[in-house]
């Protein structure tokens, strides 16, 4: 009897640490609902899992959610709440019948089998550049249209695609009172610093990053009272308009590059998430109906 219950425990010894070693987005990229638990943030943008994830309806009355095949469009209540007004807001451009939803998060949120590293909490959507004119995209239109690219010469400028349909519905994110940062390529930034002549407190939010010339990247802060939910540091004081110009002109004449210290340590590769990485809550939110 002894002998039996030694063997089980070394058995589910050896599962529990087999799942713990397994890369999280193994389990996370097979759930195809939310959990039924109260909706909750877990952890941070790029650690960090959703409870009671909502989805984003496939298509509204000024929206579409693209790629369904991926199953990313799910997210906070306040996530969907966000994407369905700012799209109302994106209706009243000319020339835009709302807004065309790139990857939010996965049901559960979590590490994704491909792509973002963050993404994980719910709070972050991509939104495309392309100008959303017919709303009525099939299933295999959605798999197979392609968002434009609004950058020139790698991200110093913007190209001739760029609107200022573009500038007010980045704009119209910036200054949501939820929205805690949006990331575009550098160009765009400093385009619209330079076009800016009202208030411009908004450009404080609007973050110049790598990618981001086919879609805007649009970051919540954690809801009030999620106490399990991590928010990112505030960007710095000012409208970043200088900050953006100096990646521009370090893209335009690249610095020499540092020299390395031949006695630093080489960087260890960036490994994959295991749910031991995660908060203890999304063991749970894994687990739960």
């Amino acid at each position: 009897m002894i002998r039996l219950f030694t063997g089980v425990l070394f058995i589910l010894t050896l599962a529990v640490s087999a799942q713990a070693e397994t890369a999280a987005k193994q389990y996370f990229g097979a759930k195809d609902n939310g959990s039924s638990q109260k909706s909750a943030p877990y952890g941070s943008y790029a650690k960090g899992c959703l409870a009671g994830g909502q989805q984003l309806v496939e298509t509204g009355p000024y929206w579409q959610a693209m790629r369904l095949s991926r199953n990313r469009n799910w997210g906070h209540p306040e996530t969907v709440e966000f994407v369905q007004r700012l799209a109302k807001k994106a209706a009243k451009q000319p020339g835009w019948n709302g807004l065309y939803i790139g990857d939010m998060s996965q049901p559960r949120g979590g590490p994704m089998l491909s792509g973002h590293r963050s993404h994980q909490i719910g709070l972050d959507a991509d939104i495309w550049m392309l100008p959303a004119t017919n709303l009525k995209l099939s299933r295999s239109q959605r798999e197979n249209i392609s968002s434009i690219s609004l950058r020139k010469s790698n991200g110093a400028f913007v190209n001739s695609k760029w609107t200022r349909q573009h500038h007010e519905i980045i704009k119209a994110a910036a200054s949501d009172k939820d929205v805690a940062r949006i990331f575009v390529f550098p160009g765009a930034k400093v385009q619209m610093c330079k076009d800016e002549k009202g208030n411009r407190a908004y450009l404080r939010k609007i973050r110049p990053w790598w990618g981001h010339h086919y879609h805007f990247h649009v970051r919540l802060s954690c809801p009030r009272g999620a106490k399990g939910c991590v928010d990112q540091a505030p960007p710095p004081k000012g409208d970043g308009c200088d900050e953006a110009q100096t990646w521009v002109n370090n893209i335009l004449n690249p610095p020499p590059p540092k020299p390395r210290d031949p006695n630093a340590p080489k960087p260890k590769p960036r490994g994959e998430l295991t749910l031991a990485d995660l908060p203890t809550a999304c063991t749970a939110v894994l687990h739960a109906r």
